[in-house]
């Protein structure tokens, strides 16, 4: 069996399925786009991927620190990603892909007074679509033995000046993006009871880590996952985004196989997670995403979302569009 570098375009095509569904109508709520030294994600990448078989019909791309301003005041920085995104999306437009209809940005929402400031140019840079913040407060324990290792400041969901920043969001109208690992999902249902007036997000179910110390921890750790989503779930201002369990950190493995899984497998494995999830949040305040390139090197697009599908193939119509298109819709206003 010969091997290809993890995520790349000839590994990936050794699964090729029909897609399912085809007609479905897909917002995809959480992508990326990277210029970095060793792999390029960029608008015809993208538009190879969304252009697979799947009817994607708008994108939300989510913060990753992409090409930030390199002078300036550090806390405007981050703005340079927004005038990044504005670029590749007219790039991706011109070429018939999926407008990115919503941007959730960064900002440090401990700006105090100078929040706001960042807020508005962040608006007026998005020509209005930015949608929300990503100020990521995820804080890896064993950073070595992660491929993509937070480094948060510890404590930041308890943060006085943090959540007033939240409450700011909120009355703009913009929501926040959470992303953090598994043992910081209590810390994030104490933070949205603290601020209800705002709506958080949470992606990939708050990460559930299966690498290094947490390899031989998975039964312990998908149990209190899922008692920590029914009560995060009490609280009506959270929406679930789900997706992002195909990382190399999620410790299934895909990426060093020597073949990527196909639909079957993929939804045979992270089944569970989902419809937990969605029984816990109701489809109406959850959203499927692709969390894609980061996902990538354990999976296609196509096959990807194939997966998703099946995972709810016995749900409604209706069901099935909140999840994949109504949720995301209303939720970053799209």
């Amino acid at each position: 069996m010969e091997w290809y570098s993890i995520g790349d375009q000839a590994w990936l095509d050794q699964v090729e399925e029909e897609i399912v569904d085809p007609d479905l109508p897909i917002i995809d709520p959480h992508h990326h786009l990277w210029r970095y030294s060793d792999v390029d994600y960029l608008a015809e990448k993208f538009l190879q991927d969304t252009s697979s078989g799947h009817r994607i019909e708008k994108t939300v791309y989510v913060q990753c620190g992409s090409e930030y301003r390199n002078d300036g005041p550090e806390y405007l920085q981050p703005l340079g990603e927004t005038e990044f995104v504005i670029r590749q999306s007219r790039q991706i437009e011109g070429l018939g892909g999926p407008a990115i209809a919503g941007i959730v940005s960064h900002a440090d929402l401990r700006l105090g007074d100078r929040l706001e400031d960042v807020l508005n140019q962040h608006l007026e840079l998005s020509e209005g679509r930015l949608k929300g913040i990503r100020h990521a407060a995820a804080k890896a324990e064993f950073p070595d033995a992660l491929h993509i290792p937070g480094d948060a400041p510890e404590g930041l969901y308890e943060d006085a000046k943090f959540r007033n920043g939240l409450r700011v969001l909120g009355q703009k109208g913009l929501t926040y993006d959470a992303w953090h690992y598994h043992y910081q999902n209590q810390a994030f249902t104490a933070l949205a009871k603290s601020v209800p007036e705002t709506i958080l997000i949470l992606d990939h179910f708050g990460t559930p880590v299966g690498v290094g110390p947490y390899a031989k921890k998975q039964k312990e750790i998908v149990s209190q996952l899922k008692k920590d989503l029914r009560e995060m779930s009490k609280c009506e201002n959270v929406v679930a985004k789900l997706g992002g369990l195909a990382m190399p950190d999620n410790g299934f493995g895909w990426e060093t196989n020597s073949r990527p899984p196909t639909s079957d497998e993929f939804a045979a494995a992270q089944r569970d997670y989902y419809l937990h999830a969605i029984e816990c949040f109701g489809p109406e305040r959850c959203m499927m995403e692709s969390n894609f390139p980061v996902d990538r090197n354990s999976i296609s697009y196509a096959v990807l979302f194939n997966g998703l599908k099946k995972i709810v193939a016995d749900f409604s119509v209706e069901e099935k569009q909140q999840l994949f298109h109504g949720t995301a819709s209303r939720v970053y206003r799209l």
